[in-house]
C-alpha cells in the first residue's frame, strides 16, 4: 500500500497517513521517534539504552523519492527513513 496523503498534526505529536485503501492510520511522533531505523537509534536499542521520546514532535518531513518519507524531529534526530511498509507496520502495531 502506498500513502495518497501525510499530515502532520497542529501540535506536531501526530502523523495522519491516508492509505490507498481509504484506511486513516494516526501515528504518535514518539512512536515513529522510538521505532526509528537509524543506526544511532538501533544501537541504543540493541545496548538496552531506553530512552522516553514522549514529549518529542515531528518538526518537519520530506519525501524520500517516491517510496519513503523522512522525518525530523524536536529533538534533533533527522536520520529516520521510512519506506510506506515500514510506515504501515508502525501504524499496524499501534493499531
Amino acid at each position: 500500500m502506498i500513502p495518497l496523503e501525510l499530515k502532520i498534526s497542529a501540535a506536531r505529536s501526530l502523523l495522519s497517513v491516508t492509505w490507498d485503501d481509504g484506511v486513516v492510520s494516526l501515528i504518535p511522533a514518539s512512536m515513529l521517534r522510538a521505532r526509528s531505523r537509524a543506526a544511532q537509534q538501533v544501537r541504543a536499542d540493541v545496548e538496552g539504552n531506553e530512552h522516553s521520546f514522549e514529549t518529542v514532535t515531528v518538526a518537519s518531513a520530506e519525501a524520500i523519492g517516491s517510496y519513503a518519507i523522512r522525518l525530523i524531529f524536536s529533538d534533533g534526530h533527522d536520520r529516520g527513513i521510512y519506506p510506506w511498509s515500514y510506515l504501515l507496520e508502525i501504524a499496524d502495531s499501534d493499531a
